[in-house]
């Protein structure tokens, strides 16, 4: 009887480890899907798309700095586009109201900052906006104000800077998506980690 339960719980162990090692090499880590974005040629560009829904996308070599989110994240399998579409769709009052919708548009609501903000505030974790580096870890995800007023978000790596020391940056300010040290050049407004 011993010697059946000892093998019981190896083979349980086996394949909790099994179970474990395969789920955590299906999915890439955040940090590693923003890097791989930069290896695309993106041209930076804010126009209009109707796109398909759920999963869609601007055209492929097009985007902007809420893209390089939207595409880590579905690299992932998680739909940006769906989700906040679904959020929205329920609670539209939450959100900001800048550009005069009267409802919800799955082309566009998951492309704008202010909107990303809300989502990640209501179902991510809020965490602490500091001029601290250590504060920063990869996966975050951080919003600024530029100096002309603009919101940009971008995603923190696991890759540090030799000149800061400073975990870098994986976004796209205007000329593609690009891995940066600059997160502390611009006034942070919001910090999160959702589904990490």
């Amino acid at each position: 009887m011993k010697r059946y339960k000892l093998t019981f719980s190896a083979v349980l162990i086996s394949i909790v480890l099994s179970a474990s090692f395969c789920q955590g090499n299906t999915h890439k880590s955040l940090s590693d899907a923003a890097l791989s974005l930069t290896k695309d040629k993106v041209t930076y560009d804010p126009a209009y798309y109707r796109i398909p829904y759920p999963n869609g996308d601007v055209p492929r070599g097009r985007g902007v700095c809420t893209d390089v989110v939207i595409r880590a994240y579905r690299k992932l399998g998680i739909d940006l586009q769906e989700l906040v579409h679904a959020d929205m769709t329920g609670n539209f009052s939450l959100y900001p109201h800048i550009w005069g919708r009267k409802s919800p548009d799955t082309n566009i609501d998951h492309r704008r900052v202010p909107n990303l903000m809300v989502f990640f505030r209501r179902f991510g974790t809020v965490k602490k906006i500091t001029e601290k580096n250590s504060d920063y870890k990869p996966g975050d995800i951080v919003c600024w104000s530029l100096s002309n007023g603009r919101p940009h978000i971008g995603l923190v790596v696991n890759r540090r800077s030799a000149v800061s020391g400073n975990f870098m940056v994986v976004h796209n300010i205007g000329y593609g998506q690009v891995l940066e040290d600059c997160l502390f050049d611009y006034k942070i407004i919001g910090h999160y980690r959702y589904r990490q």
